[in-house]
């Protein structure tokens, strides 16, 4: 992979992935200054990681609160889908930040496909992985595609890559319809293609070698 310098590009985020992005800041500033009320919630929240949110009823209102529905809309058509959306955004990111007391997961800019291809050797692809990439661009279901998110999302733990969650929220709801899953498949893919190292990220390669950087 050849590496240039390149500033990650910020998408705007639309109604779920603001929601998403809001509780989650909440969370990850309280979680890093080890405030008991982050952490507790972050902990529950864990148990969701992987798992639709009619599979864990014990989770309602720790991931969803009134302003979200302020922001929303209560006779939104697809407020299940927001609402699902959102929950699986917010577990995903209390598995990804467990443990990681010194730097927040979430990251706005850090598109999945760019997070998926920063696990992989400098020049090299890693199949297993490109693998199961495709496999949760491909999931024909929420249930599956969560699933492989969450085997994903531990590695990018593992390997201190950070991911917007604000984004991929954004993406989560888009994915539930057939139209919305095309899209995010081409967006990931295209992130995934088109990701290059920093200047940073090259620098600390050449520092700590035969390591994975920090994402």
């Amino acid at each position: 992979m050849t590496s240039t310098s390149r500033t990650d590009h910020v998408h705007e985020l639309r109604p779920v992935g603001e929601a998403a992005d809001e509780r989650i800041r909440q969370l990850q500033a309280g979680y890093l200054q080890d405030r008991s009320d982050a952490v507790a919630t972050l902990a529950k929240l864990r148990r969701g990681a992987g798992k639709t949110v009619e599979a864990v009823p014990e989770l309602v209102g720790l991931t969803i609160d009134h302003d979200f529905y302020d922001r929303f809309g209560l006779e939104h058509p697809r407020i299940c889908d927001a609402e699902a959306a959102v929950h699986e955004a917010l577990t995903l990111y209390a598995l990804h930040q467990q443990s990681k007391r010194e730097k927040g997961m979430h990251r706005r800019g850090r598109d999945f496909g760019g997070a998926v291809r920063r696990l992989m050797p400098s020049g090299d692809i890693d199949e297993p992985l490109r693998k199961r990439f495709v496999q949760a661009q491909t999931a024909n279901s929420a249930e599956t595609r969560i699933d492989r998110l969450r085997g994903i999302v531990t590695l990018l733990r593992t390997n201190d890559i950070q991911l917007d969650y604000g984004l991929l929220a954004d993406q989560l709801y888009d994915a539930r319809t057939r139209s919305g899953a095309e899209r995010v498949r081409r967006s990931w893919g295209r992130g995934f293609q088109a990701y290059r190292l920093s200047k940073a990220e090259r620098e600390a390669e050449q520092d700590a070698p035969g390591t994975q950087p920090a994402g």
